[in-house]
């Protein structure tokens, strides 16, 4: 089969900042008949982002990493994840959500490499920060944070309805400083403007949000250094140079690449006796919880609900099996935010925090919310 070069965004930003909402709105308004591929990485171990952005609609593919920065180890998983998502959708675009807590210098790294020049065109880098994150220095210290806002090619700021505008304005000053602080700049132009975004406004924009994903990615120079966790400044390789408008579509033949094959399998859960998956992972100065239960546990809403409200951590997600149907749950810094879902193979919750947990105390808790086995 013989196509089209596939249009690539990265949607970045850390954790918590709405980056899965900003992609349900895409989705929701793609061009009719156009087939869109979803990448989603995940920090924690068991996979639930792919479940809240629910793939019923039409012509849209998701496939899911979990378990840290998909980045790491050379790329490999990433490259094979972009491989069978690209064989199976056949997609007229690929958007690339990183992990709030991945590193997106080195995403962009291994998407602009030579073997994928001529598979991806890479166009705008996106990055959503909620300015409120700039009075809390665990964000403004934290490198991921700031790389995020170093390789944008535009920057939203997401949950604007939230804060008013001299928080704009203080993030517009944050982001010129970032971008300008020593040799570590990964761009040319240290200005760059800042959008306000918010769910609620997603009707209204949804136009101009659009639009902004055919903005060219910008090649980063290979003269340029890049700050590295310890302080020391790496060398990065030379991008890809956007597709002009008026340029003629290069095409890849996907029956002769050897790239693409959708013959990888797909991991395995391996359930214990009870039915229950149980995974922890920790880096980059946070831990993950992550339970996934078999289809056949069914969970008390009322009680689960109370359960998740009163966790006191960075993050908790869940897509759970209920008496009262399939409900997500997506909660950040107190703020939950529950959608009825359509489908789900399996119950998983996953708890984001800056400090240990005591796992056994919340699965005991969790499984008393339980109301009986199907």
């Amino acid at each position: 089969m013989i196509q089209k070069i596939i249009p690539t965004n990265v949607i970045t930003g850390f954790l918590g900042v709405g980056k899965t909402s900003f992609i349900k709105m895409l989705l929701k308004h793609k061009p009719e008949g156009e087939v869109w591929a979803v990448l989603v990485n995940e920090f924690g171990e068991v996979g639930i982002d792919a479940g809240l952005l629910d793939s019923s609609e039409a012509k849209v593919q998701i496939k899911e990493v979990a378990g840290g920065c998909m980045c790491c180890a050379a790329g490999v998983p990433m490259q094979v994840a972009i491989n069978q998502l690209i064989a199976k959708a056949k997609p007229d675009r690929l958007l690339i959500e990183p992990t709030g807590l991945g590193h997106p210098q080195e995403v962009l790294r291994v998407l602009t490499q030579p073997h994928y020049q001529q598979v991806l065109a890479m166009q705008a880098c996106l990055t959503l920060v909620d300015a409120r994150k700039l009075n809390d220095e665990r964000y403004t210290q934290h490198e991921i944070f700031n790389q995020q806002l170093q390789v944008a090619d535009v920057v939203l700021a997401s949950k604007s309805d939230c804060y008013e505008a001299p928080m704009l304005e203080q993030l517009r000053d944050y982001l010129n400083q970032v971008r300008v602080q020593e040799a570590t700049s990964m761009r040319n132009d240290n200005s760059l403007a800042v959008i306000p975004w918010s769910i609620e406004q997603a009707n209204e924009k949804y136009r101009a949000m659009m639009a902004l994903l055919s903005k060219p990615y910008k090649a980063i120079s290979s003269n340029q250094n890049v700050g590295s966790a310890a302080g020391n400044l790496t060398k990065v390789k030379p991008s890809l140079k956007p597709l002009t408008p008026n340029a003629a579509p290069r095409l890849l033949d996907m029956n002769y690449s050897p790239l693409f094959s959708e013959s990888q399998s797909e991991p395995v859960i391996e359930y214990d006796a009870r039915g229950i998956f149980y995974k922890r992972n920790q880096g980059d100065g946070f831990y993950s919880y992550g339970w996934v239960f078999e289809p056949s546990y069914e969970f008390d809403f009322d009680t689960l609900l109370q359960l998740i409200k009163s966790q006191q951590v960075a993050r908790i997600k869940a897509v759970m099996i209920t008496e009262e149907g399939i409900a997500g749950f997506n909660g950040v810094d107190g703020e939950l935010s529950i959608v009825e879902l359509d489908d789900a193979m399996d119950s998983r919750i996953e708890l984001l925090s800056m400090s240990e947990l005591q796992a056994p105390e919340f699965e005991t808790a969790l499984l008393q919310a339980v109301t009986g086995l199907n």
